[in-house]
């Protein structure tokens, strides 16, 4: 229980009805309500997940007012680009001490929802599309802000994978997907890290909006996560205020200006909503409001030079070299270049809506160029929305390309084409864009393609580029941190946290996106990124996990503590990484799980841990992973848990998603054996799979083979070569009795199906 529960509960003991009724709802934009007779203050949020986005103005919840002026960090997938646990728990712990010092409790953040579709408008908050990486980026995020005292809100809980019709949309799944996919992002952060506040999504999920869904706001989030903290709605995104009190949700956001009292109130008298819980949520909010109040410090400050330099090496480590042929990369000083794209004077370094920051100032790409260059340094803007100007600058850029040894083209999505409330209609970057990076690359071979952008993008000149460097939506730092990489100074380590397809129409949810009729199938099921690409054997533009360095890295042989697990047992995988080039750099060594073939379909693999290592030329380090059931298991809907199938696994040790360097096995064996029961359309194959199965197997034999029967012995089943096998496993019990001339009778067949079934029952 919270350490300031007791005292929650006795100031709320001393709330009027009315009081309490008010407390559930915001006092105005950004503020709860305050009780100056008891000594209770409002605690103010502010949005912030990638910079603080304080409003003293006119208020809104889609960046359309000026905030105060903050740093603009990294974006959601460019931080999680870094597969750096220490580096994002830091960059939360900068974000905490501006929250702070701005007298902000709680920030809005981190935005966690999964990179379902490449369309989202939202994607550039996302961290990825795999729960692991998401889940421990988050983790790391939160501790690092409630470090300083400050509280976090992650959100938006759950499944708001799009912004397309985002306010009703219902978000249709098995449960098996919601849990492996969409609720595990949330699991692991909520369960280690403990942020004090929960937002739900605006969308439905199943059904129910997400502000009262009781299954996923009181079934998992409290009875089975344990979460202790409250749970406030999106702004303006309460449907029905009385039945999301009954389902958990305590705090209304913004303001409702009495109507979601009044509702509250009504609901009290018709019995759909007790005291007790109007109570309970009283005390979670006011637990959070007494938590503020203790680690408030009106004397705190920030060092602005000091956040923007961190927010320099933290670009550093998350831009990602996705191509390099001929090592053009990195550039000699003194090499003649022709830097083009409006990017390169007015780059977009961030992101949109209630994301986006009015920066304390930013690098410009173009000017830390000629300070690292030493040699000649052309410029050409490149591109326009105007035609007629656009083909003067197409001329021009080709021509200084041509002059240049090396060409470095700014490019990407301007801002406005993905944007909160708002999803792209394709994948393209715009027509303008792409003409320069064509015009160019059939100027100058020697052409490196600079991108900026929220999610990804089509590349269909991907073949003919030299150089390709990614840097998703870099902070107001970017300028520096490109510079330093592309010259060099710093060695690129990024790699994708999702995956880029050659086209849209690879996209897993290509199919069952957007949806209609106000719901949105999630038809692929698990199969979200690389799962689906690894499954369909469809091979992407970049996988996820990947990056280049400009050194190289071999793995030594992957050994595990044992051969052998159980559903109580931990397993070690340890590897060893060599650094076998020239210059210092960082791995991120990734560790997936493929579970063998069985009755459930699933991924080929999954990312199980992650550690990025720096090192020194021939210097090498061991990296150890430690393994539980739950990297092994799979939600099953039957049993209603998490279920490890016996067999033989693999655990691999990758540079990424398509680049296994070293593998080993490991043989499962749980408490229970799941059987799925024995009917007469049980196959063969089926019946074998069990111990009891086997046996029965046997019987089927000897009472055929004891009738004598010619006809009967030359059945397949008494054929023991392995083409007959095969046939034999596919043939259902029934076709046994139809083909043994009444031998095997329908009441002699049930009898051993009842038989086997009950010797299997003691292991589920």
């Amino acid at each position: 229980m919270n350490e300031y529960s007791e005292k929650a509960q006795q100031l709320g003991a001393q709330l009027t009805l009315d009081e309490k009724l008010s407390l559930l709802t915001g006092k105005n934009f950004w503020v709860t309500q305050p009780f100056p007779r008891l000594g209770v203050s409002s605690m103010e949020v502010a949005d912030g997940p990638y910079g603080l986005r304080k409003q003293v103005g006119i208020s809104d919840h889609m960046g359309w007012n000026k905030s105060q002026p903050a740093v603009a960090y990294v974006s959601g997938p460019g931080m999680a680009s870094s597969w750096d646990k220490d580096l994002i728990r830091e960059a939360g712990r900068h974000l905490g001490v501006e929250a702070k010092a701005a007298g902000v409790d709680i920030l809005l953040g981190p935005a966690i929802n999964i990179v379902r579709t490449p369309l989202c408008g939202r994607n550039f908050e996302y961290y990825s599309e795999d729960p692991r990486l998401t889940g421990e980026m988050a983790a790391a995020y939160i501790k690092g802000v409630q470090s300083t005292g400050v509280g976090t809100c992650i959100k938006h809980f759950a499944a708001n994978n799009q912004e397309k019709d985002r306010e009703y949309i219902d978000a249709v799944m098995d449960e098996r997907t919601l849990r492996e996919i969409y609720l595990a992002a949330f699991e692991r952060p909520i369960k280690e890290a403990k942020p004090w506040s929960v937002m739900t999504a605006l969308n439905k999920v199943n059904g129910d909006y997400c502000s009262e869904n009781r299954t996923l706001l009181q079934d998992i989030l409290r009875d089975e996560w344990g979460y202790e903290g409250f749970v406030m709605s999106d702004w303006n995104g309460v449907n029905d205020r009385a039945k999301a009190l009954a389902a958990g949700l305590d705090l209304e956001m913004p303001c409702s200006h009495g109507v979601g009292e009044e509702r509250i109130r009504q609901g009290l008298a018709e019995g759909t909503v007790t005291e007790e819980e109007v109570d309970e949520s009283c005390r979670r909010i006011l637990c959070a409001v007494l938590q503020s109040e203790a680690n408030r410090d009106p004397d705190a400050t920030w060092n602005e030079p000091a956040h923007h330099d961190f927010v320099r090496q933290l670009a550093e480590q998350c831009v990602i070299l996705l191509k390099n042929e001929g090592n053009i990369l990195p550039l000699s000083a003194g090499t003649k270049i022709a830097v083009l794209g409006e990017f390169a004077t007015e780059p977009r370094f961030q992101m949109d809506g209630s994301a986006l920051v009015n920066p304390t100032r930013h690098d410009v790409p173009l000017e830390k160029i000629k300070e690292k260059a030493g040699g000649q340094v052309l410029y050409g803007k490149g591109c326009s929305r105007d035609p007629e100007e656009q083909a003067a600058l197409l001329a021009e850029a080709e021509r200084l390309a041509a002059e240049a040894e090396v060409a470095l083209v700014f490019a990407g999505l301007p801002a406005g084409v993905e944007a909160e409330g708002k999803d792209r209609k394709d994948m393209k970057i715009p027509a303008y864009h792409d003409a320069l990076i064509r015009r160019v690359l059939a100027a100058q071979k020697n052409t490196v393609v600079v991108l900026c952008n929220g999610s990804p993008v089509e590349m269909p000149w991907e073949k003919d580029a030299a150089a390709i460097v990614e840097c998703f939506l870099g902070g107001q730092a970017l300028g520096g941190a490109l510079a330093n990489i592309l010259y060099g100074e710093v060695n690129p380590s990024g790699k994708l946290p999702v995956t880029f397809p050659k086209a849209l129409e690879n996209n897993p949810a290509y199919l069952n996106y957007p949806g209609q009729g106000g719901r949105v199938e999630y038809q692929e099921g698990v199969f979200v990124g690389y799962r689906y690409y690894d499954v369909k054997h469809i091979d992407p533009l970049f996988c996820f996990g990947h990056g280049l360095s400009y050194t190289t890295f071999g793995y030594g042989d992957l050994t595990l503590s044992a051969e052998h697990m159980g559903d109580n047992d931990t397993l070690t995988a340890r590897v060893t990484v060599t650094n076998t080039g020239s210059r210092a750099g960082a791995e991120v060594v990734q560790l997936y799980v493929a579970a063998p073939k069985g009755a459930v379909l699933r991924p080929e693999k999954e990312l199980r841990g992650f550690e990025k290592v720096f090192l020194q030329p021939g210097e090498s380090k061991t990296v150890e992973f430690t393994l539980t059931r739950r990297d092994f298991a799979y939600y099953d809907m039957e049993l209603g848990e998490w279920y490890a199938p016996e067999g033989e696994y693999k655990v691999l040790a990758a540079s990424s998603s398509r680049d296994v360097r070293c593998e080993a096995p490991v043989q499962y064996h749980p408490a229970r054996i799941k059987r799925r029961e024995i009917t007469g359309w049980s196959t063969i194959g089926e019946l074998r799979a069990c111990q009891a199965g086997q046996e029965m197997y046997g019987q089927i034999r000897s009472i055929l083979k004891a009738s004598g029967n010619p006809r009967v012995l030359e059945l397949p089943l008494f054929d023991e070569s392995e083409q007959a096998k095969e046939r034999v496993n596919d043939l259902p019990l029934r076709m046994v009795t139809l083909l043994s001339d009444n031998i095997l009778n329908n009441d002699i067949m049930d009898r051993l199906i009842a038989e086997c079934n009950q010797k299997a029952l003691q292991t589920v």
